[in-house]
Order: C-alpha cells, then structure tokens, then sequence
C-alpha cells in the first residue's frame, strides 16, 4: 500500500489547486483521477486538429490588483498565453433582438450602460459601485480573520433578484444587467446577492480567454505538483474509503490499488464522496440524508460547431442571446420548451482572422436527459441533434448564415458531465446555494470524519475564482490560513 500525506480524489480545479497548495507546503500529494483526462471542467477535446473545451470559456478579474490575480499569481497561472477580451464590448446582451455591451471597467460600464438607459444613470452609478465595493472587498469576505463592517453585513442572505428589483426601476435595464448570468444560474427564489455581485464584478474588471483552453490550466498544476514531489495518476477511480477508529485509513481504488494517506480530501461531489463510506459509524443519517437532499443547479447542453476554414470571423466576446423571455426564468424546468437563451463563445484563433469553432450553450435540466440516464440509444442522439439544431437557429439571430459554414457538429449534455466529470445530475454549477437556507446550502470542507475534507464548487462558489478560494478554505484545515493568507498576499 502506498502512503502519502494527502490523498485527492478527482482532478478538477478545486483538486488541483489544493494539490498544489498542499505540495507547496511540504507535505506529499497523490490526485487520484477516474478518467484517463486529468482537468475535470478544464478538460479539453480534440476532432481532428480542432480542440474544444468542456467547461472553460473565460475568466475574469485576471490583471493585477484585481480579484482573481493574486490567486493565479500564487499557483503560476498568470504566464499562460491569456487574451484580454474587447474592454468596449466583452460580452454583449441581446434581449428580443436587441444587442446591449457589457464594457470592462467600472466606469466604462457605467457608461456604456447609461447611453442605454440615460434615465437610469445614477441608479446605475450606485449598482457599479457596489459591484466594485464586492471586488475590493473580496479577500476579506471569503477569509473570516479579514472581516470588516461592509462584508460582516451578509450580502451571502439576500436575494440577487430582491437586490436588483430595489436597486433598479427600470425592468429591462434589470434584465440588461442580468444577461451574463447564465454562468451561475440566475435564480429568483435563491441566488445569493453575493454570488451575483462577485461573478459580474470580476467581469467587469477586465475578461480574458486562454488561447489554447482550459486543459493549459491542469496541465500546469500537474506539472507543478509533480515537480514539487507530487503523483497525479490517471485510471484510478475511487471506490471505497475504509474508516478505523474514527478516521479514513485507506482509499481503494477500483483496479484493485489502494492508498493510505494521514488526510482525504475530495473534490467530487459530497454525496458521492459519501457513498464511498456506506457503513461509516462518523457520519449520522441526518448529515447523509441533508447531503443527499440538497437540490443541484441546472446542467448545460453545448454545441460544439466545428466550422468550414475562412468563413467566420472571430469575435472578442461572448454573446449572450434571449428571445421572449428574461434570464431569470430558466432555473425552473418546463417541459417541452424549445431552446430561447444561449451562450455563444468563439475560439482563440492561431493567426487568422477567422475562427475554427464556436461553442454554444444553454441551460438544460436533468428531467430532459433522465430517460437515458441508465443506457444512450438512438433516440437520445435524435433528442442531442434536435437541440443543437434549435442552438444553431438561435446563435444565427446574431450570426447570419451560420448553418451555411458548419462543417461538423459535435454535443454534450448533463449526463456528459455526470460521466466524465462525476458531477451529480450533471450540475453546471454544484449545489444551488439558496440565501434563505445558507448554513445548509453552504457547506464546510469539514466533514464529520476528521481526516476526510471536502472542496470545490460544491462546497463554497462555483466558477474559476470560487474554487480557487474554497481551495485555500479547505487547505487552511490541515495548515492554518494564516500563512496561506501570508502566502497569498507576498
């Protein structure tokens, strides 16, 4: 049996990162990866000599002083060949036809925003400012030893939706700024305000995609943890945690190899990490029935295209479409409705002008895939080719004649990600954090067993910059965060 210091199970972000954090401390980590692709949501695929991405798209917050920057400093990320995305228009909003830009900048923004809605300017002025007290109150906010008056007043209990209709009178102007939250669920009855306010501020403070994708991001952390003296091995799914006296003792993996380690930590969903210890006498019904219960947010169906050389240009944002309906209104499922929001994300491209692929998503319920959940026949490829068609005529309200320069099609839907990532039901975003219940939607890296730990976007926020975070919360158990803080901030 090989012994480590720390044993990680899953290889996405939060796995990675605190792999490297631990690595970086001394101690000796093993990352045990199901799949033969290390990277989780940062995976990349490749058709032919096209790469795609499965979960990545874009950051934000990426230049110094800003919000993601001393996080990406600390793990080494800040050299990889990072694109800033256009600062007049880095996401542009279409709401029935018409085309709103987002501008990177705070008062760009507000700007921009303004001679869209010049009766709504200092209303406008006020939501910028408070975006922008979020981001320069950031660090004190995930870490308790930083609190201060603004972020102890809890922006983690209010309502998103509540926030937006007190704060702005004019309802298409709250729909506008609502647009680029398709990448975290916009949910009426539940999104925190602070889980809003930090995506959209991270944004706005500049946007960047990563020419060469998302795999470039866990190709460094493994490289990284690896020199450090760490293993990251491939083809080791977990099957079984064995607990003595209180404590996991052991990881068995299903090839038959097994692990001790002195501390587990686990960035795969908490109710199948609880499902790898059946018989634990730690952990109570009630905790495993609370971790089994928690709703998931919505996955999401993405059309990957794959397009005729020359024939689109690359555009230096994304774009955001809505047709009849306002970004709020697609956390809940509805039977039988066609496709009316979508993301559209355009590749980096090599030296051209034009790009080699585009990805489009848009929100999709795990109700819609459940009948295949147990075996994919042939009328679950009709069912992928359906939706990628209504996709397609979607992005082409944006981009005329689309269909026209498709050269091939490829998709993914939640149960892709429940595959290949381990994700329950597929969830873009991990368990949807509800403001009303936050003590039992936001979950601690603690678990009741002492040694076994938890991280990423279940356990804190989703996205690029809450994991990254949740990872030093979940470090911070076995080293103190007082030096990881030292760490981060030198």
């Amino acid at each position: 049996m090989k012994k480590y210091d720390v044993i990680i199970i899953g290889s996405g972000l939060g796995g990675l990162e605190c792999g490297y954090i631990l690595s970086r401390k001394g101690y000796r980590v093993c990352i045990l990866e199901k799949n033969p692709q290390i990277g989780g949501c940062l995976q990349t695929f490749r058709r032919g000599n096209i790469s795609f991405d499965t979960g990545f798209h874009y950051v934000g917050g990426l230049e110094e002083g800003q919000s993601l920057y001393p996080l990406f400093r600390y793990f080494g990320l800040t050299d990889l060949p990072w694109r800033k995305m256009d600062e007049n228009c880095f996401a542009e909003i279409v709401l029935d036809g018409k085309s709103y830009c987002f501008a990177s900048g705070h008062e760009r923004f507000a700007d921009a925003m303004s001679s869209y809605f010049p009766h709504q300017r200092r209303q406008i002025a006020a939501y910028t400012a408070f975006l922008k007290k979020v981001g320069d109150n950031i660090m004190n906010s995930f870490f308790p030893e930083r609190r201060n008056e603004f972020t102890a007043s809890s922006l983690y209990e209010r309502s998103a939706y509540a926030f937006l209709q007190e704060s702005i009178d004019d309802p298409l102007l709250r729909n506008v700024l609502s647009g680029a939250s398709l990448t975290m669920e916009p949910n009426a009855e539940q999104l925190p305000l602070y889980v809003f306010a930090q995506i959209n501020n991270s944004f706005i403070q500049s946007a960047w995609r990563l020419k060469g994708g998302g795999s470039l991001i866990a190709d460094k952390l493994v490289e990284s943890i690896r020199h450090m003296g760490g293993d990251v091995l491939t083809h080791a799914e977990v099957m079984r945690l064995t607990e003595h006296n209180g404590l996991i003792t052991s990881v068995r993996c299903k090839n038959g190899e097994e692990f001790s380690g002195t501390y587990v930590i686990s960035s795969i969903h908490p109710s199948l990490t609880l499902s790898l210890i059946p018989d634990s006498r730690q952990i109570r019904k009630i905790y495993r029935k609370r971790i089994d219960d928690l709703a998931n947010s919505y996955g999401i169906f993405t059309t990957h295209l794959q397009l005729k050389a020359n024939t689109v240009p690359y555009l230096n944002r994304n774009i955001y479409i809505f047709r009849g309906r306002t970004p709020w209104d697609y956390a809940c499922y509805r039977a039988g409705e066609k496709t009316t929001a979508a993301l559209v994300g355009f590749q980096l491209p090599c030296e051209s002008a034009y790009t080699s692929n585009i990805d489009i998503l848009t929100p999709m319920h795990w109700q819609e895939v459940a009948p295949w959940a147990e075996a994919k026949d042939e009328s679950y490829r009709a069912f992928k080719m359906r939706k990628a068609e209504e996709c397609i005529a979607l992005a082409s309200e944006k981009l005329p004649g689309l269909k026209a320069h498709i050269d091939r099609i490829y998709t993914s839907t939640p149960l892709t990600y429940r595959d290949y990532t381990g994700t329950k039901e597929g969830s873009a975003y991990g368990v949807r954090k509800d403001y009303r219940h936050l003590m039992y939607t936001l979950l601690t890296p603690q678990t009741p067993i002492p040694n076994l730990l938890l991280t990423g976007q279940n356990i804190g926020f989703h996205g690029i910059l809450g994991v990254s975070m949740t990872s030093f919360f979940t470090c911070a158990q076995i080293v103190g965060m007082k030096s990881l803080l030292k760490e981060l901030e030198t």
